[in-house]
């Protein structure tokens, strides 16, 4: 007789999301990060990386990890509190700290860490978060960490958070606004400027997971307190260096005391092995990249411009988007699979965005123009796109 599987019902639950269209095809990649990839053989245009300045396989990085290995090793071999941190981690939190304008910051292993070990250590039991009810995973994650009541406003709506602060602050012993920077799937920009005078008005802490803001928005790509001149006005800044900066690890950017509590009580801190050596020098490299020149942020910017520039004429729909993210929304889920693999076939590799990551009935191709595109690989996939769209009836 067979033993029972407990796991067995994986499989009708997987049947069902196949049916529903919602099951992510994850390709293999054979070639570094970059404006074209080989996938199983084939090359494809990359347009789904958040490689937004093609730092990924800069070469200055490459060396400065190289020789970073030759100097410490690869692994740190330890948490940070313990043996973990290495000169090269001190030096890229001294250097983030200047680039960021701010007294202090910590380096974590990745900007989902940097949010899990930032939001508990902030707030608890007896305090009220009030999060923008688009927030990425990795914020909702923190905050159901921390256990603190959480309370959704409506996206991007500074009066909506005055009312429901207004509603509620009385049951709390300390408040925090949580907002996304950039949204990641509609690439709009949070009103930090607003948001940051009302939580001011009612006391509470101001933080912004700027993950797709960092290395795009502000000088330079300082990000989004930047963008906005709200320096020393945001409490807690939280980054990410695996998008525009090209490699790995999170940072949380704030104020001297904030930044030694983190390293006191912060988990993924205290109980996750730091960020490696290479990983350390890349960061490093590219923070010396984006202080010399404004080159890469201005090349996306303007590659990011002239895509959705074209998407709008061919009449996709490109929603609201304020930044490079340039989402192409096409309705139901299967018709966004159906058009990612006809993509793919064109040698366009563009990945199809459905529920739950985004509302039902707005599923997408999600465009991530860089700075290592140029204007022949736009008009490449201004091209196919155009072909496909027809073929299908979404553009005339």
């Amino acid at each position: 007789m067979a033993e029972h599987d407990p796991l067995a019902w994986i499989n009708d639950e997987m049947k069902a999301l196949r049916e529903q269209g919602l099951v992510t095809t994850i390709r293999e990649i054979e070639s570094p990060q970059g404006a074209w990839l080989i996938i199983n053989g084939k090359r494809v245009l990359n347009f789904c990386s958040n490689n937004y300045l093609g730092l990924a396989n800069d070469p200055r990085l490459v060396v400065a990890a190289r020789m970073a290995m030759d100097r410490q090793g690869i692994g740190p071999g330890a948490v940070r509190s313990i043996a973990g941190t290495m000169s090269i981690h001190t030096e890229l939190e001294r250097r983030l700290a200047a680039f960021k304008g701010v007294p202090a910051t910590v380096v974590l292993q990745s900007g989902f860490n940097a949010n899990t070990a930032t939001i508990p250590a902030i707030v608890g039991r007896e305090d009220i978060i009030f999060s923008d009810r688009l927030n990425h995973a990795s914020i909702i994650d923190g905050c159901r960490l921390s256990r603190a009541k959480v309370i959704a406003y409506e996206h991007n709506s500074p009066e909506s958070l005055e009312a429901v602060i207004q509603e509620n602050k009385a049951m709390a012993r300390r408040m925090m606004v949580i907002t996304d920077g950039v949204f990641s799937m509609d690439g709009d920009i949070a009103p930090l400027d607003k948001l940051t005078e009302v939580a001011k008005r009612h006391g509470a802490i101001m933080m912004v997971d700027d993950a797709h803001g960092e290395g795009v928005l502000g000088k330079g790509g300082r990000g989004i307190v930047d963008h906005f001149g709200l320096h020393g006005q945001v409490d807690i800044e939280v980054g990410t260096l695996s998008k525009a900066f090209g490699v790995m690890g999170g940072v949380v950017a704030g104020s001297t005391t904030l930044i030694r509590w983190l390293k006191q009580q912060g988990r993924p801190f205290l109980f996750s092995s730091a960020l490696t050596v290479p990983d350390t020098a890349a960061c490093l490299a590219a923070v010396d990249i984006l202080e010399q020149s404004t080159e890469l942020v201005d090349k996306l910017w303007a590659n990011a411009e002239y895509f959705k520039k074209g998407m709008k004429e061919l009449g996709f729909n490109t929603g609201q988007s304020q930044t490079p993210i340039t989402p192409v929304i096409l309705g139901e889920a299967p018709v966004a699979q159906d058009f990612s693999r006809r993509l793919f076939d064109e040698n366009v590799f563009a990945t199809a965005i459905a529920f739950p990551t985004v509302p039902h009935g707005t599923a997408r191709i999600r465009v991530m123009p860089s700075a290592a595109h140029s204007t022949e690989d736009l008009d490449f996939a201004l091209d196919v796109f155009k072909r496909i769209g027809r073929e299908v009836g979404v553009v005339r």
